[in-house]
This record gives structure tokens, C-alpha cells and sequence, in this order.
């Protein structure tokens, strides 16, 4: 999961640069890379609290 944040991550990012020169949809793609950056933090925080849980 770890490899899948990563990729998630930088195409996020890729997604805020991306946003400043596409004419018509950069409100769009922006939120396309909020959400993106969102969802790779989140998959390793809640995969650990889950892994964490099930030690204990």
C-alpha cells in the first residue's frame, strides 16, 4: 500500500502544476489533486491503525 500512497502522492502534485496551465478545467484537475494528496495520506493511516488493532 505503501507504493500506491507514493504514486498517489505525486500524481497530486502533478495534478496543482497541471492545474495553472490547462485553460478550462483547472478548478477541476486542482480538486482532482486535493483529493489524490488526500487519499495517499490517509490509505497508510489507516492501514496502520488497522494493522495496529489486530496486535493487540
Amino acid at each position: 500500500m505503501f507504493i500506491v500512497s507514493i504514486l498517489l502522492f505525486i500524481v497530486g502534485i502533478a495534478c496543482f502544476g497541471l492545474a495553472f496551465s490547462v485553460v478550462g478545467w483547472q478548478a477541476v484537475i486542482f480538486i482532482l489533486g486535493i483529493l489524490l494528496v488526500s487519499a495517499a495520506m490517509a490509505i497508510p493511516i489507516h492501514t496502520t491503525r488497522r494493522n495496529n488493532q489486530r496486535q493487540l
